[in-house]
């Protein structure tokens, strides 16, 4: 996609004369359609019920006076204390969902807390939790942040209560980064126990065993780079990374204030859990419960009879999740969501005191945690059954998503709001999920491309002056959804008409202000700021350390990535055969490259290989990264063009493409 000629100039004045990386919104008021929609909200939910707000504050040990933490150039990676504005303002300003105003103050509390004797939390250091549990000797860590500064962070805060850490476990309760990003603010490589030994061995050894449930390096590796890039430019629409703190910005969304811009990291873990099973950790038991296709593909609970205590990793947190995630991810399974719970609380309930998770806060008490597990598994289970109900009617899912609403009970509960997932994109997700894209109506089996309907509208419209007045008509009467699909075709027309774009973005910034949903309010808000003043991508904070991840990829997952980035357009003509030797590991792949689709062939040599390649893994992933040292050292018998052919094709994605206009 070409970028737009308003952010290359952006971009171009912004090295000229030193803008801030992230350039301001000139933000319109709330209308009076938008004031009054969201004063509405004060009737529909109590706002006398203040359980969250003291469970959230539950336990406090320590919190910090200001927190904004710093890499080692001084560059902030996180940022609590431009938040302070939600304790500040007498009233709920007219620009901001009175739901989710209340969500981002709770998520402000930044801190140590006790969630029990033995069971420590620092929260607010980054969008998820770090907790510390005692051994008879030390500590394990559940969930280690996403980057290494905010972690070294949190680290540090313990330490100041509890002195040095012995730190003789780490658990990963699921594959997504922003709960093993952090972990080389905890560990060094050399502090982590050596894989290939036994389990018994790895705790004998003196070193930090790295737990996580069985496939996480797998689906850990798929999201952050098979689709990294495409996911990365996204999610700077979902968490809001170009917009500034504020009540016309960006606010809580959920599970926490937004996504650090720090150090990321990997550690592999050394024992992966494969069942149910209970395992003793210096003295400490466990019972673990996998729960994959859950919050993640890759995840899992955890019981700790000694504490009473429930560990229940994302599946549980203090806003409705996501069965769909707007940066883009793999569909969640709505139906085992919901089972699961219902199996952890039947398998734990009548032993569990204190439930505690991987965001947000605790909740304590056997009968409000059981209500508290039931409330969220009817959500999941309610969409899920509704959902198909209405798919078997002969709806679709956009119909669907504008048809049902929760039941009473569960619409007033504070924990299943909808500040990160929603009713209307899960219900979509379901239908996705059963029925995949095509609605059934053979008009959209092969539809004309965004451009070339939007061209075609414009076409039958005739008068795009004439569309504009309707529009602003429609703003007027607060039909902002319509007046934005409807500018939206006549930007994809012809991008450079500034009265489209800006009327789009008007009506999507008073749909960002009504949102419940952090994620669709920075969704919105950012559609209209990059509407207004052009592609932004390259001032979006980004974390740093993808290597780091890429360095724990497998042999089969480095070559399946040389598939993916390969242009098989360009490769097409470039046949070529390998037998591939991995000297580190014993692996042998047979590789074939026929009409530009590489395939891959494990423990396969063939005799009539165009060449013997034989390599590291590391220097298989050098030469897929394109590196010229590591292709004059791998060693190759036949022909010596094969290594260079085999990478040739791959394209270098970016973080930079388009995504409201063409």
């Amino acid at each position: 996609m070409r970028k737009s000629i308003q952010g290359i100039c952006i971009l171009i004045l912004t090295l000229l004369i030193g803008l801030a990386p992230v350039l301001a919104l000139a933000a319109n008021p709330a209308t009076e359609t938008t004031a009054r929609l969201n004063a509405a909200w004060f009737d529909t939910l109590d706002f006398d019920d203040e359980s969250e707000k003291e469970n959230a504050l539950r336990g406090l040990i320590e919190a910090p006076e200001s927190l904004v933490i710093l890499d080692d150039a001084g560059k902030e990676v996180w940022n609590v204390a431009d938040y302070a504005f939600v304790n500040e303002l007498e009233a709920v300003p007219d620009t901001v969902n009175p739901s989710l105003f209340r969500n981002t103050l709770y998520n402000s509390y930044a801190g140590l807390f006790e969630v029990c004797d033995g069971i420590y939390q620092v929260r607010g250091y980054d969008m998820a939790n770090a907790t510390f549990i005692r051994t008879d000797n030390g500590w394990i860590v559940f969930d280690v942040l996403m980057c290494r500064e905010d972690m070294a962070a949190a680290k540090a805060l313990m330490e100041k209560h509890f002195g040095g850490l012995d730190i003789r476990a780490v658990l990963y309760s699921h594959s997504h980064i922003d709960h093993y990003g952090g972990i080389f603010g905890l560990l060094s490589q050399e502090d982590a126990a050596d894989a290939s030994l036994t389990l018994e061995e790895q705790l004998a050894s003196g070193k930090t065993v790295i737990l996580a449930p069985e496939g996480f390096l797998e689906h850990a590796v798929s999201e952050n780079v098979y689709a990294g890039s495409a996911m990365g430019r996204r999610a700077q629409y979902q968490y809001g990374s170009l917009l500034e703190i504020g009540e016309t910005g960006r606010l809580a969304m959920g599970i926490g204030l937004g996504q650090s811009v720090g150090s990321t990291g990997l550690l592999a873990p050394s024992y992966e859990i494969r069942t149910d099973e209970t395992l003793i950790i210096d003295g400490l038991e466990i019972q673990f419960q996998l729960t994959p296709g859950t919050e993640a593909p890759a995840e899992m609970n955890a019981f700790f009879p000694k504490y009473r205590a429930l560990w229940l990793a994302e599946n549980c947190t203090g806003t409705m999740h996501n069965l769909y995630t707007l940066r883009g991810a793999q569909v969640r399974d709505a139906a085992a969501w919901a089972a699961y719970i219902l199996a952890a609380e039947q398998r734990f309930g009548d032993d569990t005191d204190v439930v505690f998770q991987s965001h947000n806060w605790p909740h304590w008490g056997n009968r409000e945690i059981r209500t508290y597990m039931e409330d969220t598994a009817a959500v999941y289970q309610f969409i899920h059954d509704q959902t198909l109900h209405y798919i078997n009617l002969g709806y679709t899912g956009e119909e669907i998503s504008r048809m049902l609403v929760l039941p009473e009970k569960l619409n007033s509960v504070w924990y299943t709001r909808q500040y990160y997932g929603t009713l209307s994109h899960n219900i979509r997700a379901v239908y996705q999920k059963y029925m995949g894209w095509y609605d059934a109506n053979p008009v959209n089996l092969n539809p004309l491309t965004p451009v070339d309907t939007a061209k075609k509208w414009v076409e039958y419209l005739g008068d795009t002056d004439r569309v504009l007045a309707l529009a602003r008509a429609d703003y007027e009467k607060g039909e902002y959804q319509w007046v934005a699909q409807v500018t939206k075709e006549l930007v994809y027309a012809d991008p450079a008409n500034q009265a489209a774009r800006e009327l789009c973005a008007d009506a999507l910034e008073q749909l960002g202000y009504q949102s419940e949903s952090g994620t669709w309010r920075n969704a919105y808000l950012t559609g209209a700021m990059e509407l207004r003043q052009g592609n932004l991508s390259e001032f979006a904070g980004k974390a740093s350390g993808g290597l780091a991840v890429r360095q724990a990829m497998t042999t089969d997952m480095i070559l399946d990535f040389i598939g993916i980035a390969t242009d098989s357009a360009a490769a097409k003509d470039d046949d070529l055969t390998i037998n591939l030797c991995i000297t580190d590991t014993g692996e042998h792949f047979f590789l074939k490259r026929t009409s530009g689709v590489l395939l891959v062939y494990p423990d396969a040599e063939r005799e009539n290989a165009d060449s013997m390649l034989s390599c590291t893994r590391l220097q298989l992933l050098g030469l897929m990264m394109g590196s010229e040292e590591v292709m004059a050292a791998v060693h190759v018998d036949g022909d010596s063009t094969a290594p260079v052919r085999l990478v040739k094709y791959i394209t270098p994605f970016s973080q930079t493409f388009n995504i409201v206009e063409p």
